[in-house]
């Protein structure tokens, strides 16, 4: 078949270990055979990063904000061990705190369902999704050491807000957001529950942090008035609970429900969404901006999996995710670029994946949660291989 063309790029982002691996290997197999790639490359491996002082990470954002469209491959967030293995000159910001500040969008995570896996929590019948606030919070916190006899103001305009001198050695935690970013998180929130007819469920913490949590809470229910009428003509609700009545309600619920959450909580709750239906690998993760859409994998970079990749082992990591993300964004750009061709492809690379593993190709990964009896366990090179199989039958 004849290549398909793309009128406009995608900003590809690379990453680190075992996902750099595997990204070229879905690159080279799944999407180079079939479409003639129009790409704006980054590389964010940790290497690179190092060498450009960082500015590649901030460079990549901005390419996304110019171009609309970008896929991200998982990379390493460095700590003081990172720093003594690739000789770092200090400790760099995590990219994906650095990205998603710049686009100031919304992230929203949904698992990749599977009737042949097995949802680990049995009264959910249908997906939860997560819609994480991907600005502030910790993720732009300083931290402040204070030793007994230190005494610590906090000032605005010069007039004291607040003081602190403590009898005892402390820490102190500073974070802030933005309110216009708080009403764009929450708009959205509503928005796509209406596209995907899911309840809304918002949930923080308001009565142990009134005056931060507490906007949040108002914020969300002002918005609500906007998108009342829809909600109650599409048949679905907006609640808010207190995060831990909110945890307790939905592990009760038979699913269906987009929940949101400030951004270290939905951090924390999509890894134990997407292992609840299957894997961390099978999660589509998507930042969606005012005008600007960047899909990536939800998990990290498979680091033990690398090790032994280094050794020589095929390994069998789950590729789902990474092969998700290349196909939303091609989809998306597809549908952005009126490519009828290009995004369809997307759409049936998607199905390709879900083909291979109802017929019973798996990764070691999801053996424990398959309910069919037979099954054959595949590297993540012997996967791909059957991807495309199936792929190429639709095309």
């Amino acid at each position: 078949m004849e290549k398909i063309k793309m009128q406009n790029p995608i900003v590809e982002m690379d990453g680190d270990e075992m996902t750099r691996v595997i990204w070229k290997d879905i690159k080279s197999e799944l999407l180079e055979p079939y479409i003639d790639l129009n790409i704006d490359y980054y590389d964010l491996s940790m290497e690179n990063r190092n060498d450009t002082d960082d500015k590649v990470t901030l460079e990549s954002a901005k390419a996304v904000e110019k171009h609309k469209v970008g896929v991200k491959c998982a990379t390493i967030t460095a700590n003081e061990d990172r720093v003594e293995e690739f000789n770092l000159k200090k400790i760099y910001p995590s990219p994906n705190a650095t990205i998603r500040a710049y686009l100031d969008g919304v992230m929203f995570r949904e698992p990749i369902v599977f009737d042949c896996l097995n949802i680990l929590v049995p009264t959910w019948k249908a997906p939860i999704a997560i819609a994480r606030h991907s600005f502030g919070d910790i993720y732009v916190s300083k931290s402040f050491d204070v030793k007994e006899g230190d005494e610590l103001k906090v000032t605005i305009n010069g007039e004291e807000k607040y003081s602190y001198a403590p009898d005892y050695h402390a820490i102190f935690l500073t974070q802030y957001n933005k309110i216009e970013s708080i009403k764009y998180f929450a708009h959205e929130c509503f928005k796509h529950a209406l596209e995907k007819k899911m309840d809304l469920v918002f949930s923080t913490k308001d009565t142990v942090v009134p005056g931060y949590d507490s906007v949040f809470k108002d914020i969300f229910n002002e918005a609500y008035e906007d998108y009342k009428g829809d909600f109650e003509k599409a048949g679905i609700r907006y609640d808010y609970y207190l995060i831990d009545n909110a945890i307790a309600k939905i592990m009760r619920s038979e699913g269906n429900i987009l929940w949101a959450l400030k951004n270290y909580d939905g951090d924390v709750m999509s890894d134990m969404i997407s292992t609840v239906f299957g894997s961390l690998s099978l999660m589509e993760s998507s930042i969606i901006g005012k005008d600007t859409y960047l899909y990536e994998a939800a998990h990290g970079t498979v680091t033990a999996h690398y090790r032994r990749y280094q050794k020589g082992e095929i390994t069998s990591t789950n590729s789902v995710a990474l092969i998700f993300t290349w196909a939303s964004g091609l989809e998306k750009r597809g549908e952005l670029d009126g490519n009828k061709n290009l995004n369809e492809f997307g759409i049936k690379l998607k199905k390709a994946v879900k083909d291979t593993i109802e017929a019973g190709f798996i990764t070691g990964d999801l053996i424990s949660t398959y309910n069919k009896k037979d099954y054959v366990k595949v590297n993540y090179l012997e996967f791909i291989q059957k991807v495309k199989e199936f792929l190429e039958k639709s095309l």
